[in-house]
């Protein structure tokens, strides 16, 4: 069985330097931890490509299911996950729930992770 994280903000902007930059806190790697377990599964990563590739911006869970391929509840429980670690927003309008992608969040990640950011 997988450990499990503990809980932390994950909303919050990634705050820690680049891991090449030195050698990382235990809070640091935990927050960074954090994030890239919830980007750790295939439908999470489908879902991301999509919600940053629509031209709408926004995504209703409902159109969301048929285009990955995955029941609602389903796909409710990985954009759950997603929200959890801050990488994309929700928003309730009657019955339906719309995502949309915060690309600040996995741009904030790609620079924690570039190893020449401070070459």
């Amino acid at each position: 069985m997988p450990k499990t994280l503990p809980l932390i903000d994950a909303t919050a902007p990634i705050c820690c330097a680049p891991v090449s930059a030195a050698p990382m806190s235990d809070d640091a790697a935990l927050e960074l931890a954090v994030r890239l377990k919830a980007l750790a599964d295939p439908a999470r990563i489908k879902l991301l490509s999509v919600l940053l590739t629509d031209s709408a911006g926004e995504i209703c869970t409902c159109d969301l299911a048929t285009s990955v391929g995955l029941a609602e509840s389903t796909v409710s429980h990985h954009l759950g996950q997603l929200k959890k670690a801050g990488m994309v927003v929700a928003t309730r309008r009657g019955m339906n729930v719309y995502y949309s992608a915060r690309a600040e969040s996995l741009e904030a990640l790609r620079v924690v992770l570039n190893p020449n950011c401070c070459a």
